[in-house]
């Protein structure tokens, strides 16, 4: 159910939760009864992208299991260290696509606006883990900077907000920048790619839910979903809360080896999404980001997956597996 205490005690609520979040591997294992001699190649002290891990999200791992699907995405491995020829720092092309500091123009139609420059988990793989987010300059500079190249930019229909998670904002900033999107006439749609909803579901207010519907522009939440165990009780409540307001829902998945590289794995990601009034979206191939191979599956493996998963589903059930290539003018389907 979607918290309805006022709302101060709703925005202390989330900001509690993060602050209880593990942001050390000794205590993360040991909340679920392992050793760190049970984990091979352990980093436990990983630096600069250090862990951070809610204790909801925590709670949904498998006690005793080092190859839980949940932990497998946000324990930090010795391998990240290695240097993998073709693994980038920046590897989808941020900035090349940079147009003032934190708005991003990649496709026709859309710019991305970099809300916020945390998260609320650090995920292993994040194609952003090295993204220079202090270079963006101060919010309220930034902010206008971007609304002033997106008012004049009559191409412009969406705009997505991103980060980082652009839901970290306090309720009244993301309020104030989704009013001051719609007062400009050629946009018709704001889009919020956000994980809290999964890995931080406490930040799904009325409030939020309010304010997302509140101005013209069609909202469009795009979720990251990558195992049906994400969706336990407390996101499952919240999405169902977005979508009685009126938000459209999606997620966008990552193909990683050894969380969701089956398909069991993803047919009963899709299915779980859908009873949650989500949409499955894009299965993205990893971002070749330094300190990730280790998740990378190969086409050749993801090709027949895909095939198996389309003969196991309907089609509005199967999401599209893409690539992002710097440089083009869309995500690249495959297969």
């Amino acid at each position: 159910m979607v918290q309805r205490s006022p709302g101060a005690c709703q925005t202390a609520g989330w900001h509690r939760d993060l602050a209880l979040a593990f942001r050390a591997v000794g205590p993360l294992l040991d909340s679920l009864g392992l050793r760190p001699d049970q984990v091979p190649d352990l980093d436990p002290q990983p630096h600069p992208f250090r862990l951070l891990v809610p204790r909801g999200f925590a709670a949904l791992m498998a006690r005793g299991d080092p190859w839980d699907p949940l932990l497998r995405q946000v324990l930090p491995l010795g391998v990240e260290g290695t240097l993998t020829p073709g693994f980038l720092l920046d590897p989808v092309g941020d900035r090349a696509a940079t147009r003032v500091p934190g708005l991003l123009q990649k496709y026709q139609g859309r710019t991305l606006l970099m809300a916020h420059g945390a998260c609320a988990v650090h995920c292993r793989y994040c194609f952003r883990r090295h993204f220079p987010y202090p270079d963006m300059g101060g919010y309220a500079v930034r902010t206008a900077s971007a609304l002033d190249a997106i008012q004049g930019d009559p191409s412009l229909m969406e705009v997505i907000l991103s980060g980082g998670d652009p839901l970290l904002l306090e309720d009244g900033p993301l309020a104030d920048l989704i009013q001051r999107l719609a007062a400009i006439p050629h946009l018709r749609r704001v889009r919020v790619h956000s994980r809290l909803p999964v890995v931080l579901p406490s930040r799904v207010t009325e409030q939020l839910c309010e304010l997302l519907v509140a101005t013209r522009l069609k909202p469009v939440l795009v979720i990251h979903a990558n195992h049906v165990r994400e969706l336990g009780g407390p996101a499952r409540s919240a999405l169902a809360a977005l979508c009685r307001a009126g938000v459209t829902l999606l997620n966008q998945s990552v193909l990683l080896r050894g969380i969701n590289d089956s398909v069991c794995a993803l047919v009963a990601l899709s299915e779980g999404l859908f009873d949650s009034g989500v949409l499955p979206y894009y299965l993205h191939q990893l971002d070749p980001v330094q300190g990730s191979a280790h998740f990378s599956v190969a086409d050749a493996e993801a090709l027949p997956l895909m095939e198996t998963l389309r003969a196991r589903l309907p089609g509005y059930l199967v999401p599209r597996l893409v690539r992002d290539i710097a440089g083009e003018a869309s995500k690249t389907p495959l297969g």
